[in-house]
């Protein structure tokens, strides 16, 4: 993983969307492509575009871009808060056209702590709340006909803020949340395993954001294993499952989208608030990691994510019958045939569960082995990893190329302990949550692994599947701990003849490492409680 700070969102053209939004702005698209031009005299023929101040919570103005019809008919209006960008709203600048031409009134601003916008940071806290309500007052007080319906739309961080919002609005109708998060604290801390990589790309991926002090300190206290607790709490007011029961409530159509091998933003805290919400709701998973199924949409390239994100606004607030309500609420996109399926529900995925045990010949069978030991040495560097690098090594998998472990057969098992199933007779889908069963003994007060399923050729090489980490902070030196996790959910295609490989190692540059430097992890299988990894089979 490459620690430096970088954008999350690498593929966007700052110079490209300001040009466009100067366009919008005079009328004037001399050098802009003809689609975009063609798109600015679209606009221009609806609406008028402007530029403008959104005064927020304790009266900080926030940076906003308006897109105004003018003829006095009703309408529905979409807020757009920005994403954790120093582009700011103009992130949105292609998008927000698309919607406007469609006959909405929209407004996009970007958060407090952006861009230009006063104020810090509060990391879709109380004030984020406040803004976003205030930023729809904004809009309303200058419509220029009654509004019928309203949804908010984001993208990451903005996509947890519409959800807040529309928690705490009554008068939001509808949501698109894209690449958001469910519930923070599991974005912070999975298993009890601080995800440092994720708060430093938080700390660092807009370098010109002003974060407050709370949000500074809560993401600085996960990189140094400091008041857990006061960042939980902090996390958990933040955090939409907190509030979903107030979603569900009013029944607020909800549409998500999101990437199996998120890293920032891991899939299953989202699906889980996903399955809790009791209204109209769609989630769309894709091969990628974080924003990159959508990011291609921001300057306007083709992308059915915002394609659907349209279809559920013009669905849920202009009334067209245009089919979305009936696709069923999971679209899922299969690793790697890129085959697009879709299911009446989430559960609906998984058919049936295969339960395979951990045995002391390293083998994934049928039957429990009790009694064995495959101890590995903590401190080392890992032989297989989550990723190189946080939302950039989605762009690869976009492009169908994840990266491979050409020697995974021949895993150096002082490193990771590994068990592998026999072969497959024909092609096994892989549908929904796989889960783990495991004891193991450390040797320390303290321990951390990370379980990993793979994809293993014929060939010995192999491809990363889904994972999933692990802590125990308690338990005494030289006990046995018994860890009960689900990994990261997936839609893969096993091949005939290949094998699910399961490995086990003390770290990876991705999460905290509780281990000491040289102690030993001995995973093993008991007979009253059998270790086992369970495959859900579509």
């Amino acid at each position: 993983m490459n620690p430096a700070a970088h954008s999350l969102y690498p593929e966007l053209d700052a110079t490209a969307l300001t040009a466009f939004a100067a366009a919008l702005e005079s009328g004037e698209p001399a050098g802009l492509p003809p689609a975009r031009a063609a798109e600015v005299a679209a606009v221009r023929a609806v609406a008028v575009f402007s530029r403008g101040k959104v005064t927020g919570a304790e009266g900080d103005l926030l940076d906003a871009a308006l897109w105004r019809h003018t003829g006095s008919g009703p309408r529905p209006v979409v807020v757009m808060p920005a994403p954790w960008t120093d582009l700011g709203w103009l992130a949105y600048a292609v998008q927000a056209s698309r919607f406007a031409v469609r006959g909405y009134d929209v407004l996009a601003y970007s958060p407090r702590g952006f861009a230009a916008s006063e104020g810090h940071a509060d990391f879709a806290g109380p004030l984020d709340v406040t803004d976003g309500r205030r930023a729809l007052d904004h809009l309303l007080e200058r419509a220029a006909g009654p509004v019928t319906r309203i949804g908010f739309l984001g993208v990451s961080y903005g996509a947890g803020i519409a959800q807040l919002v529309a928690a705490h609005d009554a008068r939001v109708d509808a949501v698109a949340a894209l690449s958001g998060w469910g519930d923070l604290a599991e974005v912070l801390h999975e298993n009890a395993t601080r995800r440092t990589a994720a708060a430093h790309a938080l700390l660092t991926a807009s370098p010109r954001a002003r974060l407050s002090a709370p949000t500074q300190r809560a993401l600085e206290n996960v990189l140094a294993h400091r008041d857990t607790r006061e960042a939980l709490a902090w996390a958990e007011q933040r955090s939409p499952f907190t509030h979903v029961k107030e979603l569900g409530r009013r029944q607020v159509p909800v549409f998500y989208s999101h990437a199996w091998h998120e890293t920032l933003f891991p899939a299953h805290q989202v699906l889980r608030t996903f399955q809790e919400l009791t209204g109209p709701k769609r989630i769309d998973l894709s091969i990628g990691d974080h924003c990159v199924p959508e990011t291609t949409g921001l300057p306007g390239l083709p992308n059915r994510i915002w394609t659907d994100a349209h279809r559920w606004f013009d669905h849920h607030l202009r009334g067209l019958g245009n089919g979305i309500d009936e696709e069923g609420e999971v679209l899922s996109e299969v690793m790697w045939s890129r085959a697009l399926e879709p299911s009446p529900t989430w559960s609906a995925l998984t058919r049936r569960i295969r339960r395979l045990h951990l045995t002391g010949t390293g083998e994934l069978a049928d039957e429990p082995d009790p009694g064995w030991a495959a101890v590995v040495l903590c401190g080392v560097e890992a032989p297989v990893t989550v990723a190189d690098e946080i939302a950039r090594s989605g762009y690869a998998e976009l492009a169908g190329r994840p990266k491979p472990y050409p020697e995974a057969a021949a895993m150096d098992r002082t490193a990771a302990a590994v068990w592998t199933a026999a072969p497959t007779t024909a092609t096994t889908r892989l549908r929904g949550t796989p889960r783990l069963r495991v004891t193991y003994r450390a040797a320390n007060s303290g321990s951390t692994f990370v379980a990993y399923l793979l994809d293993l050729a014929p060939d010995g090489s192999a491809r990363l599947i889904t994972h999933a980490p692990f802590s125990d902070l308690d338990s005494p030196p030289d006990s046995l701990i018994s860890a009960d996790i689900d990994l990261q959910p997936t839609a893969y295609d096993l091949p005939p003849g290949h094998r699910a490989l399961l490995a086990l190692t003390p770290r990876d540059p991705f999460y905290a490492d509780a281990n000491l430097p040289r102690a030993t992890l001995s995973f093993t299988s008991p007979e009253p409680t059998p270790s086992y990894v369970e495959l859900p089979v579509g």
